[in-house]
């Protein structure tokens, strides 16, 4: 007969490992060589099951939610029941179990008396897995063949000893050997002090114990979340936004289609529609298509839900084959995070049809990503890899965040000072972009602009930018945000680049991206004019901006705002705008 579990027990059991996923993303940002993982914080740790089911996720990125499992999924299918004590695991492979190249996972089975009972599992961002392009992540790779070395579920350390014929592979494919395996090494440790705090648990509760509380504490995640699902109205929402292009077909927009379908305590995400795969280097495997779908909904549920196996059971992600959201092989998928981001932006589009007042504007389209690598003049390789984030959309209760990671990706802004003293860059400005964000009673979070300066002889430049042409979306009255820019050599020959490109840099080069700006949500001449008065003296706002687009007059000699002048100016805007009801989203 089954015991029911202590809830006292299972609360501090819960909390014990959700405290071993965190100090496994703890042990790799203090230990991790790059500055994409050290700075950017481009990993996700957690802690699973014997069966690779996910118990704990540690405190790092939503972009990576489901991706662990399916790792997990593919190296059990491989090794099952060979594993044994002092095995670790490594892939990278988008078509078993990967995402894309520059993504490794290190996994570790743990036992405890000769029996396997649960995995301690990493994900980390290489700064470089080979292929054609130095940081194996440009966009216009067309086929998975040319983006680096693939490596399907290995065994990396078998029974304690290392694979040295895997590590010289990796070694002789990739360009900066040295911080890929101190990288990899941090991620090692982190699965080693999972190891040792869960046998800790296991010495002090046994086995049966321990497993019994892993099943308990997903099955307590799963009520939970349906519990909240059920408190969503039933029905079904459909929202569709579009890509620029996918860096090789320039000019053609590339479709993203969701309708969620919400009966009872269970919510399906369905992708049917959207375009087939690319090719381009931004097709989707479907773990990703997932964590997009997870982050969010989990967005509108409580926030004391755990992220593990019992969330996923209640949502169902539906995505066809062959697809931008379900690639198959040849694909290219290595600047796949742009169209996870988009994806984010449209589950919200669709949320935000289902609940109005929970559901922000559109954000700017996800981080931006940039690579510059090349060599010394003694021929020593340098990359460097940078995320830009930006800012969040107007929300329906405040403004968007400005300079703001994405939701989907808890990164940060590589600092200035470190990136020039770790590569031959000099950043000459990092700021907000005045009315970036869209116009509304809630304006959109303002946007970032970046400069860099290329200081040795030659270097190849990738970026993965989007937003150019379909701008980030405004909710209820809140008009878009402003498109992104990618412009060489600004200052003296400007050359204006395309969002997604890859191209060469000279010494002196100046390369400037800016991101797009956010959605405004409500109607912006609703906005407090005390409000629209702050944002010109921060400078975050123009003076024609907020005449323009909030109807507010101000006097740029006194810093006050003319009132006789601003109602009737917002009278004469609503009339020449001519709505007969309040748009619900607005594009252009």
């Amino acid at each position: 007969m089954s015991m029911k579990p202590d809830p006292i027990a299972s609360e501090l059991f819960k909390n014990a490992l959700f405290s071993i996923a965190d100090e496994m993303a703890l042990t790799i940002f203090r230990t991790a060589y790059s500055g994409v993982l050290k700075d950017v914080m481009d990993y996700s740790t957690a802690f699973c099951d014997a069966e690779g089911k996910t118990v704990a996720q540690g405190l790092t990125l939503p972009a990576h939610l489901c991706s662990i499992p399916d790792a997990l999924a593919a190296t059990i299918r491989r090794f099952g029941d060979r594993m044994r004590e002092g095995d670790v695991y490594c892939l990278n492979d988008p078509f078993e179990g990967g995402m894309h190249l520059p993504d490794v996972f290190i996994l570790r089975p743990l036992f405890y008396r000769g029996e396997r009972l649960a995995f301690a599992a990493t994900v980390c961002h290489q700064t470089d897995m080979g292929g054609r392009v130095a940081g194996s992540n440009a966009s216009d790779s067309t086929e998975c063949y040319q983006e680096g070395l693939r490596i399907p579920p290995v065994k990396m350390y078998d029974a304690g000893e290392p694979n040295e014929t895997l590590f010289r592979l990796i070694e002789k494919n990739v360009r900066i050997p040295n911080r890929v395996f101190g990288d990899m090494r941090s991620q090692l440790a982190a699965c080693h002090i999972a190891e040792t705090a869960f046998l800790r648990l296991c010495e002090r509760h046994g086995a049966d114990t321990v497993k019994r509380y892993m099943r308990e504490l997903i099955d307590y995640t799963e009520r939970m979340t349906r519990a909240a699902v059920r408190e969503l109205p039933d029905g079904e929402w459909t929202f569709e936004d579009w890509i620029d292009d996918d860096g090789i077909d320039f000019g053609k927009p590339i479709p993203l289609k969701v309708t969620l379908k919400k009966s009872g305590d269970t919510l399906v995400a369905d992708w049917t529609g959207s375009s087939p795969q690319v090719k381009g280097a931004i097709n989707n495997t479907l773990s990703f298509t997932k964590a997009a779908t997870y982050t969010c909904v989990k967005s509108v549920l409580p926030g004391d839900i755990p992220n593990n196996e019992g969330f996923y059971r209640a949502i169902q992600v539906i995505a066809p084959p062959g697809t931008i959201a379900n690639c198959v092989l040849p694909a290219a998928t290595a600047a796949r995070g742009l169209t996870g981001f988009r994806m984010v932006d449209c589950c919200f589009g669709a949320l935000a049809l289902m609940l109005p007042d929970r559901v922000c504007a559109a954000s700017e389209g996800g981080n931006t990503g940039i690579s510059i690598g090349g060599y010394y003049a003694d021929r020593t390789p340098f990359i460097y890899v940078d995320f830009v984030c930006s800012a969040w959309g107007g929300r329906p209760w405040a403004d968007g965040l400005d300079g703001n990671a994405n939701m989907m990706a808890n990164m940060s802004a590589q600092p200035a000072e470190v990136c020039e003293v770790e590569h031959p860059l000099e950043i000459l400005s990092f700021e907000f972009i005045q009315d970036a964000g869209g116009p509304g009673k809630y304006r959109g979070g303002m946007s970032v602009r970046r400069e860099y300066r290329f200081l040795e002889e030659e270097a190849v430049l990738q970026v993965r930018a989007d937003r150019q042409r379909f701008l980030p979306y405004g909710l209820y009255g809140g008009r878009p945000g402003t498109p992104s820019s990618n412009v060489l050599n600004p200052a003296t020959e400007p050359r204006v680049l395309t969002a997604k490109v890859t191209t060469t840099l000279k010494r002196g080069d100046v390369f400037r991206h800016e991101q797009p700006g956010t959605g405004g949500w409500g109607d912006p001449l609703e906005r407090n004019p005390a409000r629209v008065l702050r944002d010109v003296r921060n400078e975050l706002v123009s003076l024609h901006s907020a005449r323009e687009d909030y109807g507010v007059v101000i006097d740029a000699t006194t810093w006050t705002i003319d009132e006789l002048a601003t109602s009737p100016l917002r009278d004469q805007l609503r009339a020449a705008r001519g709505w007969n009801g309040v748009p619900t989203v607005s594009r252009e």
